[in-house]
């Protein structure tokens, strides 16, 4: 499919139409990776395979008109376009059960690549919680891992504002169009990320906030990320969406403990009552989830060493079922390897940024070649 066939399948998703469909369509290793990433597919035909009632001439011709309007917009605002097809797409985000089916990116896609991590908590966060959330943003990035947040007020606005006062990477998930900035008063915030990061979004340029669209972006939060670190949390607060989120897609969950008199973060205390790591400070996160090889990569800009161990080829679990040249979807390897998905994506991205396996498109990996 061409791209604008792609805009115009997200224009049926986003709006509730035929996602239960489209998602169930992505989430098939077989369907979307043979049907959807054929240059001569025609979009009615793959609307007819993921769902009959997708391939209606007027839900076509209504789709296809705001794809094109969505583009238009995107080229005039410097906004590009990433289909799930497009080997730019997020592994990590590909493998989740409903990925959308196009990113809309605001800055430098390469914020996409190396390890991340979210940092999400309450909007309405305590002095100590910002301060956390921002410490940790900052020594985050500082050893090499992208953080992720989602811009609200409060916690998520610390963190993004830790890792731009150290010039590292961060990556903000909107709830609307990512020229549309809520709140308005983050626009200067938005502004350091899309400058020396990335404002992501599902949603077509010029998409206003809706409450329904936060707990839809908060997935994305947790399929972009390794973990997702709750810093301040209430026993209704979206950050615990964000946690279950992250469990169902195989995520580890972190939490940092707070003040028990307040009763502001007996939510993230209830996390850790059901086995999440404490993390109190950035080295907790990068020795649990084995990032301190990429934090040396980056600190001394070299390439990427192995793990500890220097697993060889032979020996390690997902190479030694990997061919040179061939190409392998996500759901292939798990069953070569016998991994779970949490713990092969976590290897293959390590891989990768080793240099050992490369990205041939969403969730399918190739072989780099062979290391002496």
């Amino acid at each position: 499919m061409t791209l604008d066939d792609w805009v115009a399948l997200a224009m049926m998703w986003w709006r509730g139409r035929g996602r239960r469909a489209i998602a169930s369509w992505l989430s098939d290793p077989h369907g979307a990776a043979r049907l959807g990433t054929a240059s001569d597919t025609t979009l009615r035909a793959v609307a007819a395979a993921i769902a009959p009632a997708l391939a209606t001439s007027g839900r076509l011709a209504d789709a296809r008109t705001r794809a094109q309007a969505a583009l238009a917009a995107a080229r005039a605002g410097r906004i590009a376009a990433v289909p799930w097809s497009d080997c730019r797409y997020p592994a990590l985000l590909a493998a989740i059960p409903d990925p959308p089916p196009v990113l809309w990116l605001r800055g430098d896609p390469a914020a996409l690549d190396g390890p991340a991590v979210a940092v999400v908590g309450s909007r309405a966060g305590t002095l100590y919680a910002c301060e956390v959330s921002g410490t940790l943003g900052a020594d985050l990035a500082s050893r090499g891992v992208t953080v992720v947040s989602g811009l609200a007020r409060g916690v998520d606005s610390a963190a993004h504002r830790g890792v731009l006062g150290v010039d590292g990477r961060t990556i903000a998930v909107l709830g609307s169009g990512v020229d549309v900035v809520y709140p308005s008063e983050h626009a200067a915030l938005a502004g350091g990320i899309a400058r020396r990061g990335l404002l992501v979004s599902e949603f077509p340029p010029g998409t206003t906030p809706r409450r329904a669209h936060f707990p839809m972006r908060n997935r994305l939060i947790s399929g972009l990320s390794r973990a997702v670190v709750v810093v301040e949390a209430s026993e209704r607060s979206g950050s615990l969406i964000t946690a279950r989120l992250a469990l169902e897609q195989g995520r580890d969950v972190m939490a940092v403990p707070g003040n028990v008199l307040s009763g502001r973060n007996r939510g993230a205390h209830a996390l850790l009552r059901d086995g999440a790591r404490i993390v109190e400070t950035a080295d907790d996160v990068v020795e649990e989830l084995g990032f301190a090889a990429a934090a040396a990569c980056r600190e001394t800009g070299g390439a990427a060493s192995p793990r500890a161990g220097g697993a060889s080829e032979a020996s390690d679990p997902i190479l030694c079922h990997m061919d040179a040249g061939e190409v392998y979807e996500i759901d292939d390897l798990a069953a070569r390897s016998g991994l779970d998905s949490a713990a092969l994506l976590a290897g293959l991205t390590d891989l990768e940024l080793q240099g050992r396996v490369a990205r041939a498109g969403a969730g399918r990996f190739v072989r780099a070649g062979m290391v002496t």
